[in-house]
């Protein structure tokens, strides 16, 4: 069982001073371009006011009992040397790895917010519901939003080949029920079942490409039934991906059942499966994709292969009855066996499942209720502050996290 993080609050960071935030001031006039203003707008002091009144709002809440904000477990250990060899296979524990690391929505919003405000007012706004940012365009002419300029709709980014150096750059604007991606990198990302893209299939290690071109094909299945499939989606049991799991892998295929049925602290399905609650969130637009993956051989032994795939999927989501949106991003980082079938055990059109790691961004992380709960921007007014590491949802340039964390994501 992951350990509890405190439940003792912790208390928000205090707005700068009057005096620091003059010689804020004067620091910014040196390192920004003349055209730059030399102090804040009516429009920038009016953000500044919001977010202080924020601060405030987030500090008087500091007293209260806030919510538990991100987790992530291992499941079972890996498999002992020899596994999935002859007989004594079956005896093996059969489970594979599972970790969810969460990071929540809730921020601190100090002096670098109000850095922010006086030097990029826009963006600022762009923070706050119904605010007046509009959407910035990257060195392409494409904006945020997916819309260059004169309105016309951007192209997506070409596929990803390889891991990225670095994390896709900031953008402006807010999400709306009818542009749901504003203001995020996944508006130039492509969408669907469609941006999982297979890497031509080869011999790999003694493996016939026959096959891995047939575990390829599985892994894309998998991935599409348990984070596209709409019923799955709206809280549906994931039938289509649990019945592409090898049955051979009996136990870990009875825990991932008993986590959709009974969700607990320890068995939840959202480690594995996309999965909101439709009578609290409504899913807007499509769903956002990006991602690769790679086939390696298995060094432990010949006959073997491990097919990877790290993907990211964005999806919109608003609030059922309401016009407030926001952005959950999911990072699924999968590992799955290839193994030549005239010498290790297996059931043809099934997946064997070696390890299935995850990061969820903007998720309160109830535990054991099943499901993933975003927050959204007016949630941060009653929220209490969040501790732990700042990270970006979107940054696809390090691995996934293999700790037990809570965490504050950077954007959404």
């Amino acid at each position: 069982m992951a350990e509890k993080p405190s439940e003792e609050p912790r208390p928000e960071s205090a707005a700068p001073s009057d005096d620091a935030w003059e010689q804020f001031l004067r620091d910014s006039e040196a390192g920004v371009p003349a055209s730059a203003p030399k102090e804040p707008s009516a429009r920038a002091r009016m953000v500044t006011e919001r977010l202080r009144a924020l601060d405030e709002a987030q500090a008087a809440a500091a007293g209260r009992k806030g919510r538990r904000f991100g987790r992530s477990r291992p499941v079972a250990p890996a498999r002992p040397e020899g596994w999935r060899t002859g007989p004594a296979w079956r005896e093996t524990d059969g489970r594979a790895s599972r970790r969810r690391t969460v990071w929540s929505v809730v921020g601190v919003l100090t002096a670098a917010a109000l850095a922010v405000v006086a030097v990029n007012p826009s963006a600022a706004l762009s923070w706050l519901p119904g605010g007046l940012g509009g959407g910035g365009a990257d060195a392409s002419g494409a904006s945020a939003s997916g819309v260059d300029a004169s309105g016309v709709e951007a192209s997506p980014l070409a596929p990803e080949t390889a891991r990225p150096t670095g994390a896709p750059g900031g953008a402006e604007g807010i999400p709306t029920r009818e542009r749901p991606f504003t203001g995020s990198p996944a508006a130039r990302w492509e969408a669907g079942a469609d941006a999982i893209r297979l890497p031509r299939a080869k011999a790999v290690n003694g493996v016939p490409a026959a096959r891995i071109e047939e575990a390829l094909r599985g892994t894309k299945e998998f991935l599409a039934a348990a984070n596209l499939d709409p019923a799955v989606l709206k809280g549906g049991e994931p039938v289509k991906a649990l019945a592409l799991v090898d049955p051979l892998e009996a136990d870990y295929l009875a825990d991932l059942r008993a986590a959709v049925r009974r969700p607990t602290e320890d068995n939840d399905p959202v480690s594995a499966f996309t999965r909101f609650d439709p009578e609290e969130v409504d899913l807007v637009g499509d769903v956002r994709v990006r991602g690769r993956m790679t086939v390696a051989p298995d060094t432990a032994a010949e006959g073997r292969a491990l097919i990877t795939a790290d993907y990211t999927f964005v999806y919109g989501v608003a609030r059922v009855g309401g016009n407030e949106t926001t952005r959950v991003i999911v990072r699924r980082v999968l590992q799955v066996d290839a193994a030549d079938p005239s010498r290790y055990q297996g059931t043809e059109g099934r997946l064997w499942i070696r390890d299935l790691a995850s990061e969820i961004g903007n998720d309160d992380c109830r535990e054991g209720d099943g499901l993933i709960n975003p927050s959204f921007f007016s949630d941060l007014l009653s929220a209490s502050p969040q501790a732990g590491e700042t990270r970006d949802p979107y940054d696809r340039s390090t691995s996934v996290s293999r700790e037990d964390e809570c965490g504050v994501v950077s954007r959404t």
